[in-house]
Formats: C-alpha cells, sequence, structure tokens
C-alpha cells in the first residue's frame, strides 16, 4: 500500500508542479467567465442606428407608421437612379422601393444597399412594412385591428413534479436539460482528458526506460493503479481550482452587468409592467437552473456525479494505461486508441437523444451498460431516475471496472517490457493468458 501510495504522490506532484497545469487551471475559468460577460460588455456599448430611406410609390405609409426602436426610417421622394448612388453621400444603409400595387404584389419590394444586409436588419425592414399592410387589409376587411391583437395570445405553461407523498415542487424542462448537458459534457471531456494523460504518462517512462527501474521496487498492477490514482486526484483538484475561480469571477462579472445601464433599462421595463418582468424572470436561463435545482436532490446528483467520474476514469483510464504500456510512442498509439475513444464518443453522442426522451430504451440501455453509463446516467439524473435503475447502473460500472483492471493490468505487466516490436490487438490478447 505504501509503495502505490508513493507513485499516487509522485504522479501528482509532478503535474500540479508544471507550468502548464496552472495555465489550464487559470484560463479555464476565465474563459468560461468571458464566454456570457464579453457579449453583455458589448451590449452596454452604444450601438450604431441603422438609416432606411423609403420610396413609397403606393402612398400608403407615414412617417408615423415607420417606427422601430434599432432601425431609424425616413420617407423621400427622389428617382431610384439618384437614391443608389447616395448611400456614402447620405449616410444611410440602404433604401426600400415600395410598388404602386404594394397589398397586391408585396414581392415586388426591393431592397437596396452597398453590401449585405444583416438578417436581423432585414427582419426589422420587413416587419415595419408587414404590419402596416395587414392593418390596411384587415380594415378593408371590415375587421378592427384591435381585435387581431387580442387574438394573438402566447401559451405559457409551468410544469410541476409530484411526489409520492403529493408534495407539488415547480420544476422545469429547460433547465434539467441545461442541467444534463453541462454534466454530460464535463464527462465527457474529463474520461478524454485525463484518461489520456495517463496513456501517455506510461509512454513517456517506457520510451525513457525508468520504467524498468521502478518495476524493480514495484509491481505492475500496483504501478499502473497508483499512476491512474494520481493524474485522478490532479483532475479533482483542477476541478475544485474551476469552482472557486468560476465562482469568483462570476460574482465580479454579476457586479459590472447590475451596475451596466442594460440591466438598469431591463429594471425599469420590468417595474412599469409587471407582466413583463415575470416573462422575463422566467425566460431567464438562470431561472431555468433554479428551478430544477429546487426539484432536484441536489446531494443525491452530486453524489451521483463524483461516483461516475471517479469509476467511470478509473475504468477508461485502466484501458489508456494497457495501450501505453503496448506502446512506445504516442503516434503509434493512435491505432489503438481509437477502440477506447469509440465508446466514449458513442456515449456522447447516445447522450443527445437520452435528453430528449430520458425514459426511452436506449436511454435506459446506454445507461447501463459500463461503457456509457458515466455520462448518460449523469444526463438522466435531473430528469429523475427510479433508485433500483440508479443502483444497478453503479454495480455494473464497478464489476465493468474490475474486468477491465484485471484485463490492463494482465496488458500492462507484459506491454511495459515489450521493447522493439510492433503490437498488434491478437498478440495482446495472448498477453491475457501468460502465468505469472
Amino acid at each position: 500500500m505504501n509503495k502505490i501510495l508513493l507513485v499516487i504522490q509522485r504522479e501528482y506532484l509532478t503535474r500540479i508542479q508544471k507550468k502548464s497545469f496552472w495555465i489550464a487551471s487559470l484560463l479555464g475559468p476565465i474563459l468560461m467567465t468571458a464566454i456570457y460577460a464579453v457579449p453583455i460588455w458589448l451590449a452596454t456599448q452604444d450601438k450604431e442606428v441603422k438609416r432606411i430611406e423609403i420610396l413609397d410609390e403606393s402612398g400608403l405609409f407615414q412617417t408615423t407608421d415607420l417606427v422601430d426602436k434599432e432601425v431609424e426610417f425616413k420617407l423621400v421622394n427622389k428617382p431610384v437612379s439618384d437614391l443608389k448612388g447616395s448611400f456614402s453621400k447620405e449616410g444611410y444603409t440602404a433604401f426600400v422601393h415600395l410598388p404602386k400595387d404594394l397589398l397586391t404584389h408585396s414581392e415586388d419590394i426591393k431592397i437596396y444597399s452597398e453590401k449585405n444586409l444583416s438578417l436581423p436588419l432585414k427582419s426589422s425592414i420587413e416587419r415595419v412594412i408587414e404590419k402596416k399592410v395587414r392593418a390596411i387589409l384587415m380594415k378593408d376587411a371590415g375587421i378592427a385591428s384591435e381585435v387581431y391583437e387580442k387574438t394573438q395570445i402566447e401559451v405559457s405553461s409551468e410544469t410541476i413534479t409530484v411526489s409520492e407523498k403529493g408534495d407539488e415542487t415547480s420544476s422545469s424542462s429547460g433547465g434539467a436539460m441545461i442541467l444534463a448537458g453541462v454534466m454530460g459534457m464535463l464527462l465527457y471531456i474529463t474520461l478524454l482528458l485525463y484518461g489520456s494523460q495517463v496513456m501517455n504518462g506510461v509512454i513517456e517512462e517506457k520510451s525513457s526506460r525508468i520504467i524498468e527501474v521502478i518495476i524493480s521496487s514495484i509491481k505492475p498492477y500496483q504501478l499502473m493503479l497508483g499512476k491512474i490514482l494520481g493524474v485522478g486526484m490532479v483532475g479533482l483538484t483542477q476541478f475544485l481550482l474551476w469552482i472557486v475561480l468560476t465562482i469568483g469571477l462570476s460574482q465580479v462579472a454579476s457586479t459590472f452587468y447590475a451596475a451596466s445601464p442594460v440591466k438598469q433599462k431591463v429594471e425599469q421595463i420590468k417595474k412599469v409592467d409587471p407582466k413583463v418582468a415575470k416573462k422575463m424572470d422566467d425566460a431567464s436561463p438562470m431561472a431555468e437552473v433554479t428551478k430544477v435545482i429546487e426539484s432536484t436532490n441536489i446531494p443525491l446528483v452530486v453524489g451521483g456525479f463524483l461516483f461516475y467520474f471517479l469509476f467511470g476514469y478509473l475504468l477508461y483510464s485502466s484501458l489508456f494505461a494497457a495501450i501505453g504500456s503496448a506502446v512506445e510512442s504516442t503516434a503509434e498509439a493512435q491505432q489503438f486508441t481509437f477502440i477506447v475513444m469509440l465508446p466514449i464518443i458513442l456515449a456522447f453522442i447516445m447522450a443527445q437523444f437520452t435528453m430528449q426522451d430520458p425514459d426511452s430504451t436506449m436511454a435506459f440501455w446506454a445507461s447501463m451498460i459500463p461503457f456509457t453509463s458515466p455520462i448518460n446516467m449523469m444526463v438522466r439524473l435531473p430528469y429523475g431516475v427510479p433508485m433500483w435503475e440508479l443502483a444497478t447502473s453503479m454495480t455494473l460500472l464497478v464489476l465493468g471496472f474490475l474486468g477491465c483492471s484485471w484485463v490492463s493490468a494482465r496488458i500492462y505487466r507484459v506491454g511495459i517490457l515489450m521493447y522493439g516490436k510492433k503490437i498488434t490487438v491478437k498478440e495482446m490478447a495472448k498477453w491475457l493468458f501468460y502465468k505469472g
């Protein structure tokens, strides 16, 4: 046991003392914070108002009809040829030519500009024109515009989870999907990242022949286990740093956002119209996550995440260690690496369908098979999973790890001392039955 602890200590200290570890640990939270902080900062900056000139040959539009919060419209009465050559001189982005028979031939509307218009700008122009044309057509049909507006009803529902005791808790399908997606993505990245680190570490020691010295004082299985656990502790340390730094940076970003003009404008809107305020709060991603957190057994989710991270990592890292022991370079390892990576990639692909239907037959089996269960069961947990399914999945994962570690240990003990020979899958299979 002491020898395993020494290997764990060596692997852990060697990696956390590297500059690359601290750079990745610091840059990760900064990049995550920047993903939502930068768009908010950009939104607080002054936007250039787009100017659009309207040549209305139909005579239906007045200045009061051309109102938009992001676009400045202006009615003009100039020949089309003059307007085409005056973009830069007059300072307008585009001009719109409305035909005389606009009500019957709306497809003849032309928008002229020096360069391609953005889709939001094009939509803003079309939205203003559509509103006016619709009002005229309804008036001609004897329908008041107020009647039409009243028929435009937005259906909004609230999902409520009911426990066996009859307790009701507000939940969120969108929030559950967000939480499930985040946890599935984290497990996908960590399994690939830290598993490959174990493989690269084994290859490095083998190619430098230092492995021959280490094996003289420790059993191969102990070395493999110590290396896997050491790298796993590095991963947990990095996770903790990311969590602490992300929370800290998020608080700083939230402080700046609270003082921004955008936030102040939003709060003003909420005070004026309580209904709009409720819609904005309900539409907030954080509100969605808050709802699902309130309706989810958080200790179970956190405990499940730690369990599936640990045993999923142990399962795949043992396989990566076996590959590293059988080859002499990372280039040579590529032919075997894909075999191990394939179940991880498959698990991630299956997780996309699991999020859509967490109770489907595919989702059930994906959360039971040890090679796919770490990602898929964590995707299912926020939606609610029967305890017997969770217990079965955990048991199968532990058994899967024990089986994979046995196979990997048999390959590892032979592979680390094998040099100058190109290894095949058939050759590795023979190593399983070597005595000793």
